[in-house]
C-alpha cells in the first residue's frame, strides 16, 4: 500500500509562506526553499532591531538635547544631573521634544534647573 501523505495541507503551507515572500527580489519570492530562508531570516533581523530601535532613538534624544542645552551654555551632563538633583521626572523623549518643536518650554526648563 502506497504511502498516504496530505497534499492538501503541504500545498496550503507552502501557498501561504509564499504569499509572505511577495514583492522580495527573483527567487527569494518564489522558490520555496529560498523564500523559507529569506522569510526566517527576516524575522530574526525584525527580533534584532525591535531591541536596536531603542537604543538607536535614546541616541538621537540625547543629542538632540545636548544641542538645545548648549545654546544656554550649559551641557548635556551637566543638564541631567540638575534636573535629577532637581527631581524633575522628564523623560529624554519629551525633553528632545520640548528642544526641537517648542523652545520656549524647553528654555522654562533649563531656567528652572539653572
Amino acid at each position: 500500500m502506497p504511502r498516504s501523505v496530505n497534499k492538501v495541507a503541504s500545498r496550503r503551507k507552502r501557498k501561504k509562506l509564499l504569499k509572505l515572500t511577495k514583492g522580495y527580489f527573483g527567487a527569494r519570492k518564489n522558490v520555496y526553499t529560498v523564500a523559507k530562508n529569506t522569510y526566517e531570516k527576516g524575522l530574526q533581523y525584525a527580533y534584532r532591531d525591535r531591541r536596536t530601535k531603542k537604543r538607536e532613538f535614546r541616541k538621537l534624544w540625547i543629542q538632540r538635547i545636548n544641542a538645545a542645552v548648549r545654546q544656554y551654555d550649559m551641557n548635556y551632563s551637566v543638564f541631567i544631573g540638575k534636573l535629577n538633583a532637581k527631581d524633575v521626572q522628564i523623560n529624554r523623549k519629551v525633553l528632545a521634544d520640548l528642544a526641537m518643536n517648542h523652545p520656549n518650554a524647553f528654555k522654562a526648563i533649563v531656567d528652572s534647573v539653572k
